[in-house]
């Protein structure tokens, strides 16, 4: 009978580490979405360090993926597990995950705590996520380095309190193939109660043993194996994958990635991973229009109205999507609504504030001899503050003077500009959207000049994020 390995992608999880190199909230739900359709079985995001923003991610990653199952690490209390599965909870397969150290070194350093007590530990975080979930992981961290007869007794307590998968992590990367098998059949011998619960194993690239490892362990009994598709010192999916296509059969082992699309999915995720980003644009996260293509009808209802405002990345409240369906009402009466249209309903009819900055006005230099330039002037409390900055083109220098007026960086969610009268003299519409802690805030701006329309837009969007940062 040939067994099929799970594998759990923890590319996300590596790139929240990577402080050098930050992706966008977009860039992160891509690569969720790209990992679905990929069919990897477990996407594992990182601890929760940011209640508002980190939590709103993954709740938009929980409603983006169908079919993978999604991984949240925990605080190792009963706060910290609640507090992943408020954000997890939605998703259609949760699982959380209790990542504990059980060598010497790591339990002191990380834990602060003695042997005795980790394992009095691990008889009240397990029951307590188990509480909330039925898919709970207990991750062994160095698991290569602990005492055997405390890392014995640490697994068949966390099996005895409920865990369904058990992991274990060969965080030095210093075993060989043979010895990393060896080690496991050991576990095994040892652990009986292996046989009723998943088993996974992570090992380390560091010196290139990695993916000979993950093999040993499979042939071993291991079920699930730790791979990524874009990170340093991990298993590179890629490389597993081929192995068992190649010749996984002799072993007995498969797994259920999509095989044909594995390189053209991996160079997609390696170049938004690794892309160059700009230190002084606006547009460094790869702004594109929204990839939503659904079409609303005067037939649909405000939950159904209020579900699309949802996809399209919106926390709004319950006044908030009141208003957004009124105006919705009053266009689907005579036309069908897009997700364009509604990202501009979104704009014009939710959260409308107070304005604390005005455009007073705008000087912008462009041609294809010169560096685009912008000096813009707004005021605010009644005083003139400007900016003068040079951009990659007139909006990108628009946007940056902006900031330097603010003194403040949002990052880019979209940005759209589309005609909404004919003839030489043109109206411009241009939608900004920018994400603060997380939340999407969408301006829009009307113009004959479309840079003017980009201005007044990032401008509306600005003031909506000031006026809720300034009431909480």
């Amino acid at each position: 009978m040939i067994k099929k390995i799970r594998i759990a992608d923890s590319t996300l999880r590596q790139a929240a580490k990577d402080r050098s190199h930050s992706l966008s909230f977009k860039e992160k739900i891509e690569i969720a979405k790209l990992l679905d359709k990929l069919s990897v079985d477990v996407i594992e995001l990182a601890l929760i360090e940011d209640a508002k923003t980190d939590s709103l991610l993954t709740k938009s990653i929980c409603s983006s993926v169908e079919n993978s199952i999604i991984a949240l690490p925990c605080e190792l209390s009963e706060s910290g597990i609640k507090t992943a599965w408020d954000s997890l909870s939605k998703a259609k397969k949760p699982r959380l995950q209790l990542i504990v150290p059980t060598s010497t070194v790591q339990m002191e350093f990380v834990c602060k705590k003695k042997p005795p007590l980790v394992l009095s530990m691990i008889g009240v975080i397990v029951p307590e996520a188990k509480k909330y979930c039925s898919d709970v992981e207990f991750v062994a961290r160095d698991a290569t380095r602990s005492e055997p007869e405390f890392l014995y007794e640490a697994l068949k307590n966390a099996i005895a309190c409920g865990a369904t998968v058990v992991t274990l992590c060969d965080d030095a990367g210093i075993m060989t193939s043979e010895e990393f098998s060896a080690f496991v059949e050991k576990i095994y011998k040892n652990v009986p109660e292996l046989e009723n619960v998943e088993l996974g194993a992570q090992c380390s690239d560091e010196f290139s043993f990695g993916c000979a490892c993950a093999i040993s362990a499979a042939c071993a009994g291991a079920t699930e194996i730790k791979t990524a598709l874009s990170g340093e010192n991990t298993v590179s999916a890629q490389a597993f994958t081929r192995f068992l296509a190649a010749r996984g059969s002799e072993f007995s082992l498969r797994t259920e990635l999509k095989t044909t699309m594995l390189d053209r999915i991996a160079s997609q995720i390696t170049r938004i991973v690794c892309a160059e980003k700009s230190k002084t644009t606006p547009f460094e996260t790869g702004v594109s229009s929204s990839n939503q293509n659904f079409v609303l009808s005067e037939y649909d209802t405000p939950e159904q109205v209020a579900a699309a405002v949802r996809s399209l990345g919106y926390d709004l409240s319950d006044e908030e999507n009141a208003n957004v369906y009124e105006a919705f009402s009053r266009i689907s009466d005579k036309k069908s609504v897009t997700a364009k249209e509604l990202d501009v309903i979104v704009a014009t009819a939710a959260l409308q504030v107070p304005s604390t900055y005005f455009l007073e006005s705008y000087v912008v230099n462009v041609g294809n001899i010169i560096t685009p330039t912008a000096h813009i002037t707004l005021s605010k409390n009644g005083k003139s503050v400007s900016g003068l900055c040079a951009g990659d083109g007139p909006v990108d220098a628009s946007f940056l003077a902006i900031e330097k007026i603010t003194g403040h960086h949002y990052e880019l969610d979209d940005f759209q500009i589309q005609s909404v009268t004919e003839g030489r003299e043109a109206m411009g519409s241009a939608l900004v959207r920018l994400r603060s802690n997380g939340k999407v805030y969408a301006g829009n701006g009307i113009s004959t000049d479309v840079v003017g329309a980009s201005i007044r837009a990032y401008v509306n969007a600005l003031n909506k994020i000031v006026y809720e940062e300034e009431e909480q």
